[in-house]
């Protein structure tokens, strides 16, 4: 079960104005399942993405780089249940064929599409399936589909990740809704997974790119699962246009800032729903570093940690071997580190001081901090003013029996 994740409540999710979105069973992978998503974006809408930077990536993700640069994006293309990566020259032809038959379907050109794909890597992407799903999903079209939506994008989560928001800027009232999945193969490194974001605002296009990158360096960017990075991640951001305020065309201005905090923080939930709903996840874990000279030390300090299977199967037995925590932080690759200053924290539980074991921690502490489902570990590294966060999970036994288990 997820780690207090909350299911979706339709009649929260707000629509988004100059966004559509719906949903086929094209049978991809299993039958019956929400498989295939269309978004139609009105005319004159912004759109923005970060993606993956493993080398390897998909199909779908080269296509999709080069259909952003040439602006004017109408619609966005996404499957589940086929990552189409590792699939070669063939799975661009696919990519680009899924583009091609949701444009006749729409009314735009091919290069408007965006194609999105998850699931499993090294097969040939079923593009009949697709081209046949494509008209129950353009049929199903409507503002209030968010949760359909959701749901259509998943693959081995649990359950579906979607949360809105509103916000008073500038004298309009700003809708901003979004979806996100993802459970394992998690380290973005760009972005992540698949997110997508979406915003009645007017925000020009370089502007938008800032912002999402803004919003992705806070949120995707700051979780893990297994240290994977897959080869499909992909945030988008859209700005549908139809609420203008002038504050938007500026980054430097206060509107454009509460903007993009409002983004931001819609892009944190929706991340750490993925953590939350890691595979066997039982425990949601917030790594905070503080003191590093730059951001460079504390991420990597805070990854060394969130990543190191030892500290996470600890974590699972509610076992404060923690000792396991301090070994990670002196692997994180600052050489001139001086771990006989740095402090540890479980939550309020002060368990190393100085670089050891601090004389007053009782394990009893320890282990009544690590059977809770959300736990903080605090790193002073006591070095400078630099710090971050990073979230993540335990891993259990399922998470090795539903990846050994996934293609079956």
């Amino acid at each position: 079960m997820p780690v207090n994740l909350p299911a979706i409540d339709p009649a929260q999710l707000f629509p988004v104005a100059g966004v559509e979105l719906g949903y086929a069973c094209a049978g991809i992978k299993k039958p019956n399942r929400k498989d295939v998503l269309v978004l139609r974006l009105a005319e004159g809408a912004s759109v923005a993405g970060v993606f993956t930077q493993n080398r390897f990536c998909a199909a779908p993700v080269l296509v999709s780089k080069d259909h952003l640069g040439h602006g004017n994006i109408r619609a966005l293309v996404i499957n589940t249940g086929n990552a189409n990566a590792g699939t070669g020259e063939k799975g661009l032809l696919d990519a680009r064929a899924v583009c091609e038959a949701a444009a006749s379907k729409l009314g735009v050109k091919s290069s408007q599409v965006l194609p999105f794909s998850t699931g499993v890597i090294l097969e040939p992407l079923p593009v009949d399936k697709i081209f046949a799903g494509l008209p129950d999903a353009v049929a199903d079209l409507k503002a209030d589909n968010w949760a359909n939506a959701a749901e259509a994008i998943m693959t081995t989560d649990t359950q579906p990740k979607a949360t809105s928001k509103r916000v008073t800027i500038g004298g309009q009232t700003i809708t901003i809704t979004g979806i996100s999945k993802g459970a394992g193969m998690i380290r973005p490194n760009m972005a992540t997974m698949l997110g997508f974001v979406a915003t009645d605002a007017a925000v020009p296009q370089a502007l938008l790119q800032a912002l999402l990158r803004h919003a992705a360096d806070r949120s995707f960017n700051r979780i893990t699962i297994d240290g994977d990075t897959s080869t499909n991640d992909s945030f988008i951001l859209i700005a549908s246009g139809k609420v203008a305020v002038p504050g938007f065309n500026d980054a430097d201005s206060a509107e454009f800032a509460a903007l993009r905090d409002a983004v931001t923080e819609v892009s944190q939930w929706l991340a750490q729903a993925i953590v939350r709903d890691g595979e066997g996840a039982t425990k949601f874990i917030s790594v905070k570093v503080e003191g590093g000279r730059n951001e460079d030390e504390v991420k990597a300090v805070a990854y060394a940690i969130a990543h190191s299977p030892l500290v996470k199967t600890a974590f699972f037995a509610s076992d404060p071997n923690l000792g396991r925590i301090l070994a990670a932080v002196g692997y994180a690759g600052i050489g001139d580190l001086d771990v006989s200053l740095i402090d540890l924290y479980l939550d309020g539980v002060w368990v190393a001081k100085d670089g050891g074991r601090n004389p007053d921690y009782k394990e009893e502490d320890g282990q009544r901090v690590m059977k809770q489902s959300e736990i903080t570990i605090r790193v002073l590294l006591k070095r400078g003013p630099a710090e971050t966060t990073v979230w993540t999970c335990d891993f259990s036994y399922d998470y090795v029996r539903i990846n050994a288990d996934y293609r079956t």
